[in-house]
């Protein structure tokens, strides 16, 4: 620390209450304190204390929950998931792009905010941000890393704009594409990946209700049989279990996409930046079981496993 008014370097003397450096001049005697940081914006909460909140919400604790172990009120819990996800998302757009990928598998996965869409009044009946909810999700099959992700309606415009970020991850390279049996996705991939793309789809066949099943158990598939759309794609890797192997990670992970249960998001905002946090923490953060490294280093975009405070601060 340099004086401002003599010029010359400044003695340590002592902290500040918030825990800063202090410097007093030894020619003029002015007490100095160094540059108040703020990684968390307004945010007045410690980083580490941020850091443990996120990794307690990483595990699949619900909001509540975090505060009584931590004792950081769910309000700026809140503020803090709402900034980390925002970072996220800039984070991912800014790493993952033009990346070179083989074999691409996309799934929506079903959550809803503050009711299910069957529940609304008329009144939100054109209200958006109420309802269910879609997260279409791309997936490299060899890196597993996550390539792209939309948060929307399962209709076609939302496919149109998942697929649009598809597209600027990926390189012009041609790559073999696998969906369900969601038909948007033909138009979609037609328009802005055809030449780019070997497509084919899974289609899955499920069987009539079992008598006696219960209300939330799912259909049995009784055959999944796969079509190809165009191009020229390996029959052998038309497979989507990858993709759906991911969709049990974040209901695994993620607490408000647990089903049958009241920790459901209750705003939009909240689970986009949910989501946003979760593909960040599993590319960079999380070592997949399989590859022994993170998906973003078997990708080459990172050189090393990330912490969580790296996310926020990128």
């Amino acid at each position: 620390m340099t004086c401002h008014y003599c010029l010359i370097a400044c003695k340590r003397f002592g902290r500040h209450r918030n825990g800063l450096q202090r410097f007093r001049c030894t020619r003029c005697g002015k007490t100095l304190t160094e540059d108040h940081t703020r990684p968390l914006d307004d945010m007045r909460l410690p980083l580490d204390k941020a850091v443990s909140v996120l990794k307690l919400i990483l595990e699949g604790m619900s909001v509540r929950s975090v505060e009584r172990v931590t004792g950081v009120h769910r309000d700026t819990i809140l503020r803090l998931l709402v900034l980390a996800g925002e970072r996220c998302q800039t984070l991912m757009v800014q790493k993952i792009v033009n990346l070179p990928v083989k074999d691409v598998q996309v799934d929506e996965i079903w959550g809803y905010v503050f009711k299910k869409e069957g529940h609304k009044w008329d009144h939100e009946k054109n209200n958006d941000e109420i309802g269910d909810s879609y997260c279409f999700v791309a997936i490299e099959r060899d890196t597993k890393l996550i390539l792209a992700y939309h948060l929307g309606k399962r209709d076609a415009p939302s496919t149109d704009a998942f697929i649009g970020k598809l597209r600027y991850a990926v390189s012009d390279e041609k790559f073999q594409l696998t969906s369900d049996g969601f038909k948007p996705y033909i138009k979609a991939v037609a328009m802005l990946l055809r030449g780019r793309v070997d497509f084919s789809q899974l289609v899955k066949v499920y069987g009539v209700s079992r008598e006696g099943e219960q209300r939330y158990s799912p259909a049995e598939v009784v055959d999944s049989v796969p079509y190809i759309v165009f191009g020229n794609p390996d029959p052998d890797r038309i497979c989507t279990s990858h993709i759906e192997r991911q969709n049990l990670s974040i209901r695994m992970g993620m607490r408000r996409m647990t089903r049958l249960t009241n920790g459901f998001s209750k705003k939009w905002e909240n689970l986009e930046a949910a989501y946003s946090l979760w593909f960040a923490y599993y590319n960079f953060c999380r070592v997949h079981q399989t590859l022994k490294v993170t998906p973003a280093m078997e990708s080459g975009i990172a050189n090393s496993v990330w912490e969580i405070a790296d996310l926020i601060a990128a």
